[in-house]
């Protein structure tokens, strides 16, 4: 089950809000619990036992950090330990078929075989939150979580299970012991879940056939490569940041408080901008368990540089079971390299217009990376870019689409940028009120349209 499918808008949602709000305070934990499960099973219900035991084997984790606090060595094995079972979980469903058939090539292992396992959704999400929950609990920065229901809350809590934003405990204990709700924060939270639905069902399903188009030509020109690669950088952006919106607004309607996932990446004037704004969560998620652990920039020019490359390839594999993943992340590693050592003060005092240009160039070559995973179709791919497949630079088909996306094209653009929301927030507060719900509704409208009349509704992070 996703978000932006009419049995969760119109079954699974009102149900849990009417039966979460009934249930008197103590029980609203049992109840998300509960129902955070039926939503994950509802997809793969085969995986619910493996979900069931992280929650049990962390949750375990975490008391024997607590209990061995006063003995260092005691609790950093117990951290060890977990961050161990979860890596090892993960390894397991997300790359163990991937190490077996790159060993297949030599002789030696040449009779293994994949076992061919579906990958769990929002594995990665998951292990990442239950790794920083010992984490925390070890460093002093949250409590242990005495309650099995209440810790199993915030591992499966469903609005950002399956995409995130990766949720730290530390930055959630307060809030799944005791938090309030009240009908100003629950409007607001539907507000940023119908805006969420609208970039992902309008925006990104729109422009995503067209991706669809180029990424199976065989020979893309010039144009329609370029063509096809811009139109995939907006449907990544509108998929994923929809979601996430979608995901905050949720947490909001629940009384929750989530940390923002995006703050218009496609304004970054350097690649370190961008990833600033970008899947703000992950990064942070980076900085404070790996960067800071392994020493950050403090231990000499040399080691931070590869501190840099070591973070960077594990987010790329993070993303996925691939070379392509991995490069994608090498890639960015470089380039980040690069402006710290080199380009980054140029790239400030520069006019802004440079910036831009610069990075949505690096950018959207990052794109056509991360979104080919046969290394041989991307390689044809970049070549088309750039002239050098023996591909036409334009055809009478690219003109076609160009026409047809027209007005999408613009419309996207200005999503991208803070304009509407500047505009939106100048207006005085009776008025947006009232604006706000004739939007929404507008809003909601048209995605269940969208929604009813098509099939096309991919979910790009759902496989992550």
């Amino acid at each position: 089950m996703v978000f932006s499918s009419l049995m969760f808008l119109f079954v699974y949602l009102p149900v849990v809000l009417a039966v979460y709000y009934v249930v008197p305070l103590k029980g609203r934990n049992p109840v998300l619990f509960a129902a955070s499960l039926l939503f994950y099973g509802w997809g793969e219900p085969v995986y619910l036992a493996v979900m069931i035991a992280s929650i049990a084997v962390n949750y375990g984790f975490g008391l024997l950090v607590e209990k061995f606090r006063a003995e260092d060595k005691k609790a950093r094995r117990v951290v060890l330990l977990s961050v161990l079972f979860n890596l090892a979980l993960l390894f397991f469903f997300k790359y163990f078929d991937f190490v077996i058939e790159n060993l297949r090539s030599i002789r030696l292992f040449s009779s293994l075989k994949p076992l061919g396992l579906t990958l769990p959704i929002g594995i990665s999400f998951y292990t990442f939150q239950t790794m920083s929950y010992t984490i925390d609990v070890y460093r002093g920065e949250a409590r242990s979580q005495k309650n099995f229901v209440t810790f199993g809350t915030f591992v499966t809590l469903f609005p950002q299970l399956i995409a995130g934003p990766i949720l730290q405990y530390r930055d959630l204990d307060d809030q799944l012991r005791e938090r309030s709700s009240s009908v100003s924060q629950f409007a607001s939270g539907v507000e940023v879940f119908v805006v969420g639905l609208a970039k992902k069902v309008l925006l990104a399903n729109s422009v995503g056939a067209l991706w669809d188009v180029y990424k199976a030509a065989a020979a893309p020109s010039c144009v329609g490569a370029w063509l096809g690669v811009i139109a995939f950088t907006f449907q990544i952006y509108f998929d994923f940041s929809g979601y996430s919106d979608m995901a905050v607004g949720l947490g909001r309607m629940l009384g929750f408080e989530f940390m923002r996932n995006f703050n218009y990446p496609y304004m970054a004037r350097s690649i370190t901008d961008f990833w600033r704004r970008w899947h703000i969560s992950l990064g942070a998620w980076f900085r404070n368990y790996l960067y800071i652990p392994l020493g950050g920039n403090r231990k000499g020019r040399a080691r931070w540089l590869i501190n840099i490359l070591i973070v960077w390839a594990a987010t790329g594999l993070w993303h996925g079971a691939s070379w392509n993943f991995l490069l994608w992340g090498l890639y960015f590693a470089v380039l980040l390299m690069l402006e710290k050592l080199f380009l980054l003060k140029g790239l400030e005092r520069a006019p802004r217009a440079v910036g831009h240009v610069y990075a949505l160039f690096f950018i959207i070559l990052g794109w056509a990376l991360f979104g080919l995973e046969d290394m041989g179709a991307c390689g044809r791919y970049l070549a088309a870019m750039f002239g050098l497949s023996g591909a036409p630079l334009y055809t009478a088909t690219d003109g076609y689409y160009l026409g047809s996306y027209a007005r999408l094209f613009p419309i996207l653009i200005l999503a991208c940028t803070p304009l509407g929301a500047r505009l939106w927030h100048r207006l005085k507060e009776k008025p947006r009120g009232a604006l706000a719900l004739i939007l929404c509704l507008i809003a909601l409208v048209l995605s269940t349209a969208y929604l009813v009349d098509s099939t096309y509704n991919p979910f790009l992070y759902f496989r992550f």
